[in-house]
């Protein structure tokens, strides 16, 4: 009787799992990333993420919020960050629900249709921003109006805020907010993007919560010469020497190191890992001391997990010579490291000097590396998380990760507001398409993971 009743409960859960992906909020949330994902919101003299923060000031508005409630400001007429306040009874400190506006750029000519058209085709949504990160931003907008039509009262206020310059830089967003207005966004901690849920092949196997990062560090290398007439070429060459010295650099990995997070993450991923040799790899890997055996094996089967282990540094971007005509007086590249949190960035230059081994690159910084420390798992916050994804997604393993990207969260955690990224929307580990072409979230998956950030948002204000 006891397994009927629990399949009972099983079933009707999914059941209104279900209803709620055709529910008035569902369309709402719809509209919302369908406005968001044709704003064109990226870096460039054609974007403007000030038209995207007051478009959803606008609904907030429309919904009741108080005008007083509701801001968009920032240092850049066209960067604005909107940051609006429901308000609570203040029995607890704020939480903050954060996710960024901007993106980076798409052409059209890269893509196999204009990246800031909404395109809904064969179960995914389609768009620059569909994934990173303005799905997140519209389950915040879409969910705190519905809980305002409901009468919801959180025991603490709930605050928004939707910036810009996530991906392009440091000077606004969180950065400026945090030095200009932090009683805007002070608060107990964040919510932010950087923890989705990862599936294979269509089944869903883990929920992440992301409690560090990675450190980004951008080095120019360059490498110089005299130039000359190109009738006349030498061995000395600025390309030759930067090129020879990049495809050392590809040759190159640095050390594995794990920490408790990413040691974790290996253990309980092991625990769901559907290949028994994957498996044993992971359980390899999380050991006292790694198997540098099985770390290589992870590292070939998948970037993430390769990232994941160690700092990565790769190169981006390329220049030189400045005539068709003439040697090159200089040859120039930007590589882009993502360093492993407590690495010092002056070691990672050092390394790369050694493994580029000629004297005539130089490798310099190019901005300064802002390291953050990592958020302790509060237990609220992973009960929470683990008992929403036993009701939604049973059998998936709610693991910590550190990201190997970058978010806005280390800002607010160098500020002692402690940031977890937990979004609750999944996709294939597999098919990462973030910041390249035909970026898409599925369709089940983001109405799912609106669903999830209501229950999420409505367990962590009430007791």
């Amino acid at each position: 009787m006891r397994n009927l009743r629990a399949a009972l409960a099983a079933l009707l859960l999914s059941a209104s799992i279900a209803h709620a992906q055709t529910g008035p909020n569902d369309v709402r949330a719809r509209d919302i990333f369908k406005q968001l994902i044709e704003i064109n919101t990226t870096d460039t003299p054609r974007g403007n993420i000030t038209t995207a923060a007051e478009a959803m000031a606008a609904r907030l508005k429309a919904a009741g919020f108080p005008e007083a409630d509701v801001k968009v400001l920032g240092p850049d007429p066209r960067k604005g960050n909107l940051v609006a306040r429901y308000r609570g009874t203040g029995g607890r400190k704020p939480i903050l629900l954060l996710a960024h506006l901007d993106v980076v750029e798409a052409k059209r000519e890269d893509w196999s249709f204009e990246p800031f058209t909404f395109l809904e085709k064969d179960g995914y949504f389609y768009g620059r921003g569909t994934t990173d990160d303005k799905s997140m931003a519209a389950h915040f907008v879409a969910n705190l109006i519905r809980l305002k039509e409901e009468g919801f009262k959180p025991d603490r206020d709930l605050i928004l805020a939707l910036t810009a310059d996530e991906e392009g830089g440091d000077f606004n967003g969180p950065a400026w907010l945090l030095k200009n207005h932090r009683d805007l966004i002070d608060a107990e901690f964040a919510i932010n993007e950087g923890g989705g849920g990862s599936m294979r092949k269509g089944k869903y196997l883990t929920n992440e919560i992301q409690g560090s990062e990675k450190v980004y560090q951008d080095f120019r290398l360059e490498a110089k010469n005299a130039g000359g007439h190109s009738s006349l070429p030498v061995k000395d060459n600025a390309i030759y020497h930067l090129s020879q010295g990049l495809a050392r650099l590809g040759a190159f990995d640095f050390p594995v190191e794990l920490n408790d997070v990413t040691r974790g993450y290996f253990e309980k991923s092991a625990t769901i890992e559907a290949d028994p040799k994957i498996a044993a790899d992971m359980r390899a890997v999380a050991g006292a001391r790694p198997d540098l055996a099985a770390a290589a094996r992870l590292s070939a089967a998948l970037p993430y997990w390769n990232s994941v282990m160690r700092t990565t540094c790769v190169a981006t971007r390329l220049e030189g010579g400045h005539a068709n005509n003439a040697l090159p007086q200089l040859a120039a590249a930007n590589v882009n490291c993502r360093i492993l949190p407590g690495a010092a960035p002056a070691a990672v230059r050092d390394t790369l000097i050694k493994v580029l081994d000629d004297p005539k690159i130089s490798v310099s910084f190019v901005g300064e590396a802002r390291p953050s420390k990592p958020t302790v798992l509060r237990p609220d916050v992973v009960n929470a998380v683990e008992t929403l994804v036993k009701q939604m997604f049973p059998g998936v393993v709610v693991i910590p990760v550190m990201s190997t990207g970058a978010t806005d969260g280390l800002y607010l955690r160098n500020a002692d507001i402690p940031t977890y990224g937990i979004e609750g929307t999944f996709g294939d580990m597999d098919d990462v398409r973030a910041h390249g072409r035909d970026e898409r979230v599925g369709v089940k998956q983001f109405f799912e993971g609106l669903e999830f950030q209501y229950r999420l948002v409505k367990m962590l204000s009430s007791k």
